[in-house]
């Protein structure tokens, strides 16, 4: 999955921020968002965890997750 999300930081870069998290080394980040297995990806917006995904995931079912929440991207000019 991480190299997934380092595509997806490639082409959404002006749309999102993607943050790694080792539980065992931060254990409070991961109580505080409720991550119960590895890997979890988190979406957080506005300080609020708005959606996630257990278990690895497919770039189509992380980019759908992302379509959700995000505005859509501006037109190139």
């Amino acid at each position: 999955m991480e190299s997934l999300l380092a595509q997806l930081v490639r082409k959404e870069r002006m749309r999102v921020r993607i943050m790694r998290v080792e539980v065992e080394q931060q254990p409070e980040v991961a109580e505080g968002c409720r991550v119960a297995a590895v890997p979890t990806l988190v979406l957080v917006k506005s300080k609020q965890v708005v959606e996630r995904l257990e278990g690895r995931a497919s770039a189509p079912k992380i980019e759908a997750m992302l379509a959700r929440h995000l505005p859509a991207p501006a037109a190139a000019a």
